[in-house]
């Protein structure tokens, strides 16, 4: 959500903002005539309220019944001026903040403008694509033929864009979590959660999911039940409606959720393996700082994302997202993609974002500064460390060996068991 002072005051800057993003910026103009007439509205019920309760004191105090009785029948056609004016109050402050709402974050200053996707840039590489002196199978292949993955067995369970993992699959999934999660925590600096997978439909107003994203969220049709699309949700939420100390800033934390997409925006794409689905894994880096830290505090994330690919072996790319691909809540993304030898392509496992204030209003999250003074919104960071299928995806994949075998990489050995999965051959 953004500063209801920032429309008001520097409306041509949210308009530009806007524009980099290819949204249409006439929505300005019609949030700031309905904060106008909110304020107009309030000034009225305010002096309205002000004089009844003047009046009301001193009805008692007339002696004149004539006039007691005027003043009583003055005071009941004011009651009715003023319930109509707070009955429109109400409808306006609804209008006011269902509009405000469907206003995406502002991009940085340093954010690279473009209208989408093939204006993003390629800020970094880092590690040697993998060679082969046999053709590498994609996952969706070598995955059955070595029983590690069963897509049949999955879609007949639950339908398109589901599996199953087994045996060494499921060590192998499991390894990674365990292992990012130790990670991030004994060596970055994180805090674990363990947060519910389903939460109330303002958690996942305040992390900017609704209303943008309504279509592509589960939620129980009877109660207050919203699966997480992401950690990032529950983290968002975790201090809601709290005011923190300055001292105790930066806050991390990181937690492993399942995560639950209906995909309805990615209709037809990826439908073959696991590249994308309506369940996944993810282990998620979460951050609360002041609006100083914020940037340092992104630049650190992604450093932990890119050092979690690099552990892994796993080559990969930084991208910068241009102002026209960037998520409705965020101001500023990188994404870390790794390469995946067997599909021939570079594949998205990370998304690290700083969302400036925009989670934070809505949340209502602020800190005392340490010098005295009104609290202050926090800012909040969000990055996955890493997302999987497609973690698993790149190892099964870029790992391979002639006999369908797949070298567990050095830091999960001790997670697996084993140095090698087995193959077929």
């Amino acid at each position: 959500m953004l500063d209801i002072n920032l429309i008001r005051n520097q409306p041509e800057l949210v308009k530009e903002g806007l524009r980099k993003r290819g949204e249409d910026p006439s929505i300005v103009d019609e949030v700031r005539e309905l904060d106008a007439e909110r304020r107009k509205l309030l000034h009225q019920v305010e002096q309205l309220r002000a004089e009844r309760n003047r009046v009301s004191k001193r009805i008692p105090k007339i002696q004149d019944p004539q006039e007691r009785e005027a003043k009583i029948q003055a005071m009941r056609e004011l009651g009715e001026r003023l319930k109509a004016l707070e009955a429109r109050l109400r409808e306006v402050e609804d209008r006011l903040w269902e509009r405000m709402a469907w206003i995406p974050n502002l991009p940085a200053p340093d954010v690279p403008v473009g209208e989408d996707e093939s204006a993003n840039v390629v800020v970094k590489q880092w590690g040697e694509l993998p060679e082969f002196d046999f053709t590498p199978k994609p996952h969706w292949d070598l995955g059955p033929q070595i029983g590690i993955v069963d897509f049949e067995r999955g879609v007949k369970m639950s339908g398109t864009r589901f599996f199953v993992l087994r045996g060494w699959g499921a060590k192998l999934q499991r390894a990674l979590i365990q292992w990012m999660l130790d990670l991030h925590v004994e060596k970055h600096g994180y805090q674990e959660l363990y947060p519910p997978f389903m939460v109330r439909e303002r958690v996942i107003f305040a992390s900017g999911q609704l209303p943008k994203f309504r279509d592509n969220l589960y939620h129980d049709a009877e109660e207050d039940y919203w699966w997480v699309p992401t950690a990032e949700v529950p983290l968002t939420a975790y201090h809601m409606d709290e005011i923190l100390r300055e001292e105790d800033l930066p806050l991390r934390y990181t937690a492993y959720t399942p995560c639950f997409r209906r995909e309805k925006a990615a209709a037809g794409r990826d439908v073959r393996g696991m590249k994308r689905l309506h369940q996944f894994d993810k282990v998620e880096m979460y951050a609360y700082t002041t609006p100083e830290q914020s940037e340092a505090e992104l630049q650190k994330m992604l450093r932990d994302a890119e050092e979690t690919c690099q552990l892994l072996g796993l080559p990969y790319r930084v991208v910068q997202l241009c102002t026209g691909d960037l998520g409705f809540a965020a101001r500023k993304t990188y994404d870390v993609e790794v390469w995946a030898a067997g599909v021939g392509e570079w594949l998205e496992v990370s998304s690290v974002s700083n969302v400036g204030d925009f989670q934070a209003r809505r949340a209502n999250i602020r800190y005392r500064p340490k010098e005295g003074g009104r609290p202050r919104y926090v800012h909040t960071l969000n990055g996955s460390g890493l997302g999987l299928p497609r973690v698993f995806i790149a190892i099964v994949e870029n790992y391979q060996q002639p006999d369908g075998s797949i070298v567990v990489p050095q830091v999960l050995r001790p997670y697996m068991g084993v140095d090698v999965i087995p193959g077929s051959g």
